[in-house]
């Protein structure tokens, strides 16, 4: 009887259910910005697909996203439930902020989604077209401020692109960096500044109400749905996408790192992440494993060419 028993206790322990994993997703920014956005959506996907039965967002803000990746990659060490939500932003504020901690110290896993950049100015500006700013900039570039991001981030460097684009040398470009995409839109509508930039979701409502005006996108072609020409289109060869991304701790085995690389392609693929995506207005840019790695290693190395140019990094 003893003898059955045992072995009923293991043929049920054998036919129960993998339990799913819990992750503790990192977001190295506050409440409400793009990091946070992507975070609390494969949140939400992860446990609503069954991927994950318990998801917690954890919110560790500053310096574009090195305070918070420097936390995790010490403390998050040889843990494969805790993962980091991060960007092309990151990769700026890394070399700008000379962050000891970099994207070589966590283990990559993929390239989420992307969003284009738009360039905006006030509704009543006397700017009406793309031109007009270029023109403007060519004729002084310091006084054409530019309010975006942090700074050394995606819409700095874009700033930098189209100066050199339009044959402004990038040192000269006026930006004003502000911590978030409210601080920024506030001086835009303020008229504190010349223009702004930032990713099209930022604008998106203000621009179909007809507060700001939309004069680029930096999108290779047009964007359906959106009314506004590429700097392409206007003579300007610059295409930027701010991409965003997940990673790993440091330390994990290969079977934990291939083991969270199935639970994040679950995820993107699962339908309800492409209905998130459409509602959010995100491109599906998903790239993992070694051509991902690969590709963060050309972005890194253009970027650090950019922020040279614009004096940001020796």
């Amino acid at each position: 009887m003893k003898q059955f028993f045992l072995a009923s206790l293991v043929a049920g322990a054998l036919s129960l259910p993998a339990f799913a994993a819990d992750y503790t997703l990192i977001a190295p920014a506050n409440p409400g910005g793009g990091w946070d956005q992507t975070a609390r959506s494969l949140q939400t996907v992860m446990q609503e697909e069954g991927i994950s039965g318990n998801v917690q967002v954890q919110n560790v803000p500053g310096a574009g996203g090195t305070i918070g990746l420097a936390q995790f990659a010490s403390q998050a060490k040889g843990n494969p439930n805790t993962l980091i939500v991060g960007g092309y932003v990151m990769v700026g504020a890394i070399l700008t902020n000379k962050s000891p901690v970099t994207l070589k110290d966590v283990t990559p896993i993929a390239r989420l989604t992307g969003e284009y950049e738009a360039i905006v100015v006030p509704a009543a500006s006397p700017i009406q077209t793309i031109a007009d700013l270029i023109a403007a900039l060519k004729a002084d570039p310091g006084a054409v401020s530019w309010a975006g991001g942090s700074a050394g981030g995606t819409d700095h460097i874009a700033v930098g692109l189209v100066a050199k684009a339009a044959g402004v040398d990038p040192k000269k470009i006026n930006y004003i960096a502000f911590s978030g995409g409210g601080e920024a839109l506030a001086a835009i509508l303020g008229n504190q500044v010349t223009a702004g930039i930032s990713g099209y979701g930022e604008f998106e409502s203000q621009v179909k109400s007809g507060t700001l005006r939309l004069l680029a996108v930096t999108s290779a072609e047009r964007i359906a749905g959106v009314d506004g020409p590429t700097l392409k289109e206007s003579g300007l060869d610059v295409v930027v996408e701010n991409w965003r991304m997940v990673a790993a701790a440091p330390g994990l085995t290969p079977e934990q790192t291939a083991v969270i690389s199935a639970d994040v392609e679950k995820t993107v693929k699962s339908a309800s992440w492409q209905e998130l995506l459409k509602t959010k207005g995100w491109q599906d840019t998903y790239l993992a494993g070694d051509a991902f790695k690969a590709q963060l290693d050309k972005d890194i190395a253009s970027s650090e060419a950019v922020l040279k140019e614009i004096g940001l990094v020796e």
